[in-house]
């Protein structure tokens, strides 16, 4: 069970390695992040993007372009869309992000021809956070994509929440579906939708893990908040995951966790054909590289 993210390194080194294409690869940080993994052993790597400024920023850096294959595409759009050709001809497992826009990288996954989506297939964004006053990883959704999802689409979360946590070594993750109050409220749909995915997952129609809820955030994670209001629940202040009722909720949690709380993250976008890392462009290196090595353990 990986119960820190750099755990995540030595867990892969003893794996097969990965392929990962990355659109449009020509900033600093996507770059350094992508070299360090390839020295880590845990993939090999094409960059797509302008080939005078990759090798400029490698050359400034002392990073050896040898290091990985260079695809030359000096357009965001026509970079991204060979990225997403690479996936598809089988020539890359994992997909990343670079300087692209974040509404091109997805126009180009989401492309009903050409793109990285199956039928009937739903994206959503996942997180794991290394906070420092909890015992364990959490492992979050959905903070970034659905902004208000309804319960076909919590199912579809609580199901990459849980093979986020397989992939992370947790046999039976604890998933705590958040709302405003642990009370069983009939005109409050999160606290609803938490009670039918209880059931879903007691009946085995969810599978993989044990799931309850609805539970405030403070019953999720503290056990002494659980005790207090009487919550008898194996979730209850040992979480694994969280499922947030909409993205307003979720993103104020990452981002409290992330810029005022100072804790490591990575992050994935998950439906697609391959994990699809959606750092963003101002994200640190180790951010990039965090994410990197969390698409390799879900990439199948």
């Amino acid at each position: 069970m990986i119960k820190k993210l750099d755990e995540m390194f030595d867990a892969l080194k003893s794996g097969k390695k990965k392929r990962l294409i990355a659109a449009f690869a020509n900033d600093v940080h996507t770059i350094e992040a992508i070299h360090k993994a390839v020295k880590l052993g845990i993939i090999d790597a094409t960059l797509v993007g302008d080939k005078k400024i990759i090798e400029s920023v490698c050359k400034k850096e002392n990073i050896d372009t040898g290091s990985f294959t260079i695809v030359h595409e000096n357009n965001e759009t026509d970079a991204t869309t060979k990225a997403v050709q690479l996936i598809n001809s089988g020539k890359g497992d994992l997909i990343m992000k670079g300087m692209v826009s974040t509404d091109k990288y997805m126009r180009a996954i989401l492309n009903k021809e050409n793109g990285l989506m199956d039928t009937g297939a739903i994206l959503t964004h996942i997180s794991v956070v290394e906070p420092k006053k909890y015992h364990k990883l959490l492992i979050i959704g959905d903070v970034a994509i659905i902004p208000l999802p309804e319960l076909k689409e919590k199912i579809v979360i609580v199901k990459f929440l849980i093979k986020t946590a397989h992939s992370l070594g947790i046999e039976r993750p604890k998933v705590a579906v958040l709302a405003a109050t642990e009370q069983i409220l009939p005109k409050m749909q999160a606290c609803v939708d938490a009670v039918v995915l209880s059931k879903m997952s007691e009946r085995g129609q969810i599978k993989g893990a044990i799931i309850d809820g609805p539970f405030g955030l403070d019953v999720a994670i503290d056990k002494e908040s659980a005790e207090i209001k009487k919550i008898n629940s194996e979730v209850a202040g040992d979480a694994d995951c969280i499922l947030f009722p909409n993205i307003e909720s979720g993103n104020v949690f990452y981002k409290f966790h992330t810029k005022l709380a100072e804790g490591e993250v990575a992050a994935v976008v998950a439906g697609a054909r391959v994990p699809a890392i959606l750092s963003s462009r101002g994200d640190s290196v180790q951010t990039k590289l965090n994410s990197i090595a969390l698409a390799s353990l879900m990439s199948e």
